[in-house]
C-alpha cells in the first residue's frame, strides 16, 4: 500500500486525496491535492509535482492531461503527485504565496515549523525524496519562451549527468544545463541523491495547449525510458545551452523584434528595434554573440532598462 496524504492505493490502483499543509487565515484546512498511482508490478518511484508558483498553470494542465491516461494496471513502480504545491497563490492566481511574500521554488527544503512556504516546501520535500526521479513542472510566467527542460544542480554535481539523462528523457528539445539559485527543488533534491528536472513549459497567460501538450508527451517519455511502461524509450539529442545574455531597453518605447523564438543569431543580428508612438525608430538592439533566441517579453511597451529578451549562449547538442 502506497499513500500520499489521505491518498492510499494498493498495487494495480490508484487514489486521490488532499495532503495537509497548515490553515488558511480563517481557520481552515489548507490542503494540497495529491494523487498516488501504484502500479501492478514493482519499479521505480517517479515524484511530480505543479503550480509551486501559483500562476504557473501549463503544469497543472500536464497532471490533468496525463493522470487519467496512466493504467496501474499496465504500471511498474508508482507515481507520487503534487498537482498543486503553492496553495495559497493558486487561489488568487499569484506568483508569489501571498500569506509571507515568497516564491516557493526558493523555499527548498523547507521547515516545517517554519513561514507558510517553508512548512509547504518542507512537506512537498519530504514526498519528492521517497522518489527515485523528480519532474518539478513550471512554465516562463507569462513571458514568451521556447518549452525547455533546466537542470539545476550544476556540472560538478555528483548527479549531473543523471540529470542530464533525465531531461534527455523527457524530451521537449532543448534544455539549459546552468546551476539554479539557492532553495530550487532541482537544485535540493539532487544533494538528496534524487535527479531532479524543472521543465519551464513555455510561457503564457492562463494554459497554452501546445506546451501542455509537450509536458504530457514529456511525461510519458520519462515513463517509459525508466521502464515504468513498456514502449520506444529513444532518446532524441537536446539543444543545450549553458546562459542567458539578457537585453533591456536602451530608451523607452515600444519593442519590435526582429527575431522568432528558437532563432539562431549571430554577433551584430538585429534582435529588436525600439520605436515611439508614432512608428519613429528610437534605438536598435544587437546581438552581443551567438546563440539562440528564447525569451521574450510579451507586451510591447518598456521603459528605459527594462528587460526585453534572453538570447541563450554556449549552446552545443548532447
Amino acid at each position: 500500500m502506497t499513500t500520499l496524504g489521505t491518498a492510499s492505493a494498493g498495487p494495480g490502483e490508484m487514489d486521490t486525496g488532499r495532503l495537509r499543509v497548515g490553515e488558511t487565515r480563517d481557520g481552515s484546512p489548507a490542503e494540497l491535492p495529491v494523487a498516488v498511482i501504484n502500479g501492478a508490478e514493482p519499479g521505480r518511484t517517479l515524484y511530480v509535482q505543479a503550480a509551486s508558483d501559483g500562476d504557473e498553470l501549463n503544469g497543472v494542465g500536464v497532471i490533468q492531461r496525463f493522470v487519467p491516461q496512466v493504467d496501474p494496471g499496465e504500471l511498474a513502480g508508482e507515481i507520487l503527485i503534487v498537482g498543486i504545491v503553492n496553495y495559497h497563490a493558486f487561489q488568487v492566481a499569484e506568483h508569489r504565496n501571498p500569506i509571507d511574500d515568497t516564491k516557493m521554488n526558493r523555499a527548498y527544503p523547507g521547515d516545517e515549523n517554519g513561514t507558510s512556504s517553508e512548512r509547504i516546501a518542507a512537506a512537498t520535500f519530504e514526498t519528492a525524496t521517497r522518489a527515485d526521479l523528480i519532474l518539478d513542472l513550471h512554465q516562463g510566467s507569462t513571458s514568451q519562451m521556447l518549452n525547455e527542460v533546466r537542470v539545476r544542480c550544476g556540472s560538478r554535481h555528483r548527479l549531473h549527468s543523471k540529470c542530464l539523462e533525465l531531461a534527455k528523457a523527457f524530451g521537449c528539445g532543448y534544455v539549459l544545463d546552468q546551476k539554479g539559485p539557492d532553495g530550487q527543488l532541482a537544485r535540493a533534491a539532487p544533494d538528496e541523491g534524487v535527479p531532479t528536472i524543472d521543465p519551464e513549459l513555455g510561457g503564457s497567460v492562463g494554459w497554452d495547449e501546445e506546451s501542455i501538450s509537450i509536458g504530457v508527451e514529456g511525461v510519458f517519455n520519462v515513463l517509459r525510458h525508466y521502464d515504468f511502461l513498456d514502449g520506444d524509450a529513444a532518446l532524441n539529442n537536446q539543444t543545450r545551452a549553458g546562459g542567458f545574455d539578457q537585453f533591456g531597453s536602451p530608451v523607452g518605447g515600444l519593442v519590435r523584434f526582429r527575431r522568432e523564438l528558437g532563432d539562431r543569431v549571430s554577433r551584430g543580428d538585429t534582435i529588436f528595434e525600439v520605436t515611439d508612438a508614432f512608428g519613429q525608430e528610437k534605438a536598435t538592439v544587437t546581438a552581443d554573440g551567438s546563440g539562440i533566441f528564447w525569451r521574450a517579453r510579451r507586451l510591447p511597451q518598456v521603459a528605459t532598462g527594462e528587460y526585453v529578451c534572453s538570447v541563450a549562449t554556449d549552446i552545443d547538442e548532447y
